[in-house]
């Protein structure tokens, strides 16, 4: 059984957590206080969870224990009502960020991806796939809850929201609660022509697959994505762009939960689970005929709406630094952090490409770095805009022009986000409330009459 210090649990919390983690296969190592923990670091090394429940006073452990220890593997356990705090975590150099009660499983894999990254070597596929999730906003504990209540469920799951918001990663978790070893298939039905997606999901010659099959079960050979989900789960992108014929056999399909298999002429039970990730205005889709309205009902029994990455901003940070660590760990190099205005400004920027586009950012600095720990806020200025394209501006200039632009449309943004409240956009900003102002005087930046209000 693997050991772990835990910093300033609760204790009415203590018997649970030791329950929950035991699951993973963990046992518990209590301490009230930093020097604590160091002195038992002496004797063993061990991760460390840290309880953010005290807010500033435990950031300041996290401080300290950097400090005596700047290898050991940092962790967090953040409340739902303070996801302030996970920014603030990051930047004292915790690796992860979990919701109270920490997913034991979860917790696991986090460990085990931070010592690969120590020793330089690939993590093992994690195994569950919701790492990158990150669900310290109100949208994404909604988003957990109705996951937990698919996972109990055979039924079918629509999973709406933007590109890049993390459809698949969700039902590749809500498979992973429930699978039992069995596939995770997932087919793009934009990525066929006309028979080629026949073929892909329910296999056998083209003349089996024209067969009129109006009278009995559907014929699946042993050769089709479909057939290979048997027991487990097939996931569907883009099924609008699936032709009308094909949408007509999936329906008949789920409905029957019975085929023909090709091989043996044999009729078998067929038990899959279908989930689909669609963009938010599906339903205009089927409402014009693009989704055939007896698939959709099947797909749909449970609706998850996947809420932007601009809407849980609460969410950034970490996930940010998970991303960040990700992909110093596939290049094994060392993890590089994020400085504070760097933070800030990756937290307030709008990602229409979401998830997506925020790794790719990350990508593209870790990429352009040349060496050093640290990601400043030039670094990050090299890469974005803020019309949320991830672009290298092409205003020109010296650095020190642009970062006066930078900031001085930034000021202007944040002013605007708080209706010119100054104290407010002072915190949000990670500055005193006189240093905005001199910086407001020195920029030109003024707050109308509209942001007053």
């Amino acid at each position: 059984m693997k050991s772990i210090i835990y910093i300033g649990c609760p204790p009415a919390e203590r018997a649970e957590t030791t329950k929950l983690l035991a699951g993973a296969d963990m046992s518990i190592v209590w301490a009230d206080t930093v020097s604590y923990a160091i002195h038992e670091l002496q004797q063993c090394e061990m991760p460390v969870l840290l309880d953010l429940s005290r807010g500033a006073a435990a950031l300041q452990v996290a401080r300290e224990l950097r400090t005596h220890r700047p290898d050991v593997l940092l962790f967090a356990v953040v409340d739902d009502k303070r996801p302030d705090l996970t920014a603030e975590a990051v930047l004292t150099g915790v690796a992860d960020v979990f919701a109270r009660p920490p997913a034991p499983r979860r917790l696991a894999s986090a460990i085990e991806r931070e010592k690969s990254y120590q020793s330089r070597q690939p993590a093992r596929a994690l195994e569950i796939a919701s790492d990158a999730l990150y669900s310290h906003s109100p949208s994404m504990r909604d988003v957990v809850a109705l996951m937990s209540r698919a996972a109990t469920m055979r039924a079918g799951v629509t999973i709406r929201g933007e590109e890049g918001t993390g459809r698949q990663v969700v039902a590749r978790a809500i498979h992973a609660a429930q699978s039992d070893g069995a596939a995770f298939v997932s087919v793009d039905c934009a990525a066929h022509e006309t028979d080629g997606l026949d073929a892909d999901l329910f296999g056998g010659s083209a003349r089996s697959r024209h067969n009129d099959t109006s009278h009995g079960p559907e014929r699946v050979s042993r050769h089709g994505r479909l057939y290979e989900a048997l027991g487990g789960t097939l996931y569907l992108k883009n099924v609008a762009e699936a032709p009308t014929r094909v949408q007509m056999r999936l329906a008949r399909l789920l409905r029957d939960r019975e085929a023909v298999l090709t091989e043996t002429n044999a009729t078998i039970a067929f038990d899959i689970r279908v989930m689909a990730g669609v963009d938010p205005g599906v339903e205009s889709a089927v409402e014009d005929g693009r989704v055939r309205a007896d698939l959709f009902k099947r797909l749909s029994v449970l609706r998850i709406d996947m809420p932007p990455l601009r809407n849980r901003r609460e969410d950034i940070p970490a996930l940010a630094n998970y991303f960040l660590r990700d992909i110093c760990g596939a290049r094994r190099i060392p993890p590089k952090t994020l400085s504070r205005p760097a933070l800030s400004l990756i937290a307030a920027l709008p990602w229409r490409g979401n998830a997506v586009e925020l790794r790719l950012m990350l990508e593209g600095i870790v990429g352009g770095l040349s060496g050093g720990k640290g990601i400043g806020l030039e670094d990050v200025l090299a890469h974005v805009r803020l019309d949320g394209g991830s672009v290298v501006f092409s205003n020109g200039g010296t650095l020190r022009q642009a970062r006066a632009r930078f900031e001085r449309e930034y000021i202007g943004h944040v002013l605007e986000q708080h209706q010119g409240r100054i104290s407010e956009a002072a915190k949000a900003l990670g500055i005193q409330r006189t240093n905005l102002y001199r910086k407001m005087r020195s920029l030109r930046v003024s707050v109308s009459k509209k942001r007053q209000s």
